[in-house]
């Protein structure tokens, strides 16, 4: 049975879970421990035009501060299908299991998974929500 008290918390669980992921991902590993020429180079290593590796990291990088902080939950969680729709196209040709050489397909389309849901749930509890940044009032659904 389904306690709709959990929901909001379960959502940030997920919410928050999605954005440490993107600063991991876009931040730490594509910024500073890559670099962004590093992270260009690689992109362009496989037939992408450089500047989408830092557009992809400082995508990346947003989205995870957004998520993190509750901000267009929504749309940044859609936003962010593409990023991961194109990581697991790049890692179709490795197999099944991310640890594998090259890294498989299963997490990147997880990941896309969990943020379909993630737009679909929005932004659930503690969240500095955009009417909060606008002085505007939300509508509370029951």
């Amino acid at each position: 049975m389904n306690d709709p008290r959990l929901i909001p918390y379960a959502t940030l669980l997920l919410r928050v879970s999605l954005g440490v992921m993107f600063l991991a991902h876009g931040f730490l590993m594509k910024v500073m421990t890559f670099g962004l020429a590093g992270t260009m180079g690689y992109f362009g290593s496989l037939g992408y035009p450089p500047v989408l590796g830092a557009v992809v990291a400082l995508a990346e990088t947003a989205a995870g501060i957004a998520l993190i902080l509750g901000l267009w939950t929504r749309l940044v969680s859609l936003l962010a299908v593409p990023i991961l729709v194109g990581a697991t196209m790049q890692h179709l040709g490795n197999g099944w299991v991310f640890s594998r050489p090259g890294g498989g397909w299963e997490f990147p389309l997880f990941w896309t998974v969990a943020l379909l849901v993630q737009a679909g749930l929005g932004n659930g509890a503690w969240a500095l929500s955009t009417a909060a940044l606008t002085g505007r009032r939300q509508a509370v659904t029951a």
